[in-house]
């Protein structure tokens, strides 16, 4: 594997000779501090520009308008979720509209922040060069756009997760109050973006036992300033938890415990070869521009320096606690939820070398991943809105906006007031409350596949609606039970087809069911509450 490839061009053609000057340039800036912000702020242009191109016949991810839903009224959590994406969503839609752009620059303005934090905690241990390398390895991987983009519980951790270890060495390496105090926040931001963050901590307090310094550390002020400071953040929270039967337990124990004692082992095991097949790739990139000897490799991994070791730590606790906590309480632990974790594991690689890359090597991994955001941009992305046109996304993307269209029109037929809750499939009820006319709340009670939930009064005499494919045979009849204890309601379906700038593509069935409110007379359409005869084909066009 070789990066020098690009570069036999550089002599026979002038405009890639001004092409990689260019670059040089913008390389030698790093330390004028211009370079890395422009690198950041074009990786976040160029996914934009993918994103709303490659999406524009498909909307949100439904953990992304759950994470709205989820933050639409301050709590300190909810049923699934500690409560920090939410907040952030919440906090974002006071000042940009609730679109699907908006969403999308959202999750790459996290990424951003994430990759800046990167950056800071880089440049402690490496100048010029290796900065921008550290960033362009990680920029490489799906992480900071696609995994990026479902903003999320695992999302939020890309910029805290990064801001929390920040903190963490700084308090280590200086013992003040203000550094300890704002590792102990920051660290508690972490645990309410995920209890996931639990091994981030598990980590920063391994390393610091390990390491050299350890006496002088927990002998001095800053690591119990740290913890308490963390836990007065955290004590909502813990009240909440406390006040709530600490529903998030409840929600992880009944959907991820319970493998048995060989699913367990071989999904730990699964995590630990994916987690290292994933840090391998920056970490086999960056071997290939340095071609260094193996015992150079090898001395320098013995010879870390204490910010480094400290990271180094971190970095196979947050890798190697996953896995452990699988096999003994046999859980789920996918790969995705360590994906945060990566910039630890390549901060150590790069910045832990003795050695530099090459200039033109640098130059040219600069260039590969200029070039392969704009080809995305510009490439991929038409050609994935084209092949999703008539292959729809596997969540139902394609139709959220058109099939909340319809549920809309259908509830202003059947009644005079604003759609108070929904119901139905669970991510069409979450896509009818962020596109909704009204923005309607998510009713849990009415969502499959907790359909044989009865709605409280105050619910059936407000109505509600609910929203099912016309193969869910299991919503459509849960939906239908619960509706029909209601004086009036009305079923009915209605096939979508998606259409990109004028190409007809994929079709999708859908059953709406409506309740009017009890207090006002039903002027629903003539159809009774189970016939499906009501046919209505709407264009998919673009939001």
């Amino acid at each position: 594997m070789s990066l020098a490839l690009p570069a036999i061009a550089v002599e026979a053609n002038g405009s890639v000779a001004r092409w990689r000057r260019a670059l040089n340039v913008w390389i030698d800036a790093v330390e004028d501090g211009w370079a890395v912000p422009a690198l950041i702020v074009g990786f976040v242009a160029a996914w934009m520009v993918y994103f709303s191109i490659a999406y524009v016949g498909g909307d949100l991810h439904q953990d992304v308008i759950e994470t709205w839903s989820l933050g639409r009224s301050f709590a300190w959590g909810s049923t699934k979720h500690p409560p920090l994406m939410g907040w952030a969503a919440r906090a974002w839609t006071l000042v940009f509209p609730l679109t699907n752009w908006s969403f999308n620059l959202l999750a790459l303005t996290n990424a951003a922040v994430g990759l800046w934090a990167v950056d800071l905690i880089t440049r402690r241990f490496a100048r010029g060069d290796k900065r921008l390398v550290v960033l362009l390895l990680l920029m490489l991987l799906p992480i900071y756009q696609f995994h990026a983009q479902r903003f999320n519980a695992n999302a939020v951790l890309l910029s805290s997760w990064p801001l929390a270890t920040l903190c963490f060495l700084r308090s280590f390496e200086t013992r003040k109050a203000g550094w300890a105090i704002a590792a102990g926040l920051a660290t508690a931001l972490a645990m309410l973006g995920k209890y996931y963050s639990i091994f981030l901590i598990a980590g920063f307090v391994v390393a610091a036992l390990c390491h050299q310094d350890r006496r002088s550390y927990f002998s001095s002020a800053a690591p119990w300033v740290a913890a308490f400071s963390g836990l007065t953040a955290l004590a909502p929270h813990l009240v909440w938890l406390a006040a709530t039967g600490a529903q998030p337990f409840s929600h992880a124990i009944a959907h991820h415990v319970g493998k048995t004692s060989a699913a367990a082992l071989l999904e730990g095991s699964g995590f630990l070869l994916a987690m290292a097949g994933i840090a391998g790739i920056p970490g086999l990139i960056w071997l290939a521009m340095t071609r260094p000897r193996l015992g150079r490799v090898l001395n320098d991994a013995l010879s870390l320096g204490s910010g480094l070791r400290l990271l180094a730590m971190i970095g196979l606790g947050s890798v190697v606690f996953p896995a452990l906590i699988s096999v003994i309480f046999r859980t789920d632990m996918p790969p995705l939820w360590g994906l945060q974790g990566v910039f630890l594991l390549v901060i150590v690689i790069v910045c832990g070398a003795s050695y530099q890359a090459p200039r033109d090597l640098t130059a040219n991994l600069a260039a590969i991943a200029i070039g392969i955001a704009a080809i995305a941009a510009t490439v991929v992305a038409p050609l994935h809105a084209l092949y999703r046109n008539y292959v729809p996304l596997s969540e139902g993307r394609n139709f959220y906006v058109p099939a909340v269209a319809e549920l809309d029109r259908l509830w202003r037929t059947a009644a005079s007031t604003g759609l108070p809750a929904v119901g139905g499939d669970d991510g069409l009820a979450f896509a009818a409350a962020f596109y909704g006319t009204d923005h309607p709340r998510y009713e849990l009670s009415l969502v499959h596949p907790h359909e044989l939930q009865l709605p409280g009064e105050a619910l059936t005499a407000q109505g509600w609606a609910a929203l099912c494919y016309d193969t869910d045979i299991s919503c459509i009849s849960g939906m239908s039970a619960v509706a029909a204890r209601a004086k009036h309601s009305v079923q009915a379906g209605f096939t979508l087809r998606t259409n990109l700038f004028g190409w007809q593509g994929a079709s999708q069935g859908f059953v709406a069911l409506i309740v009017p409110p009890a207090t006002a007379p039903s002027t629903a359409p003539p159809q009774g509450p189970h016939d499906l005869s009501a046919r209505r084909r709407l264009p998919r066009t673009a939001n």
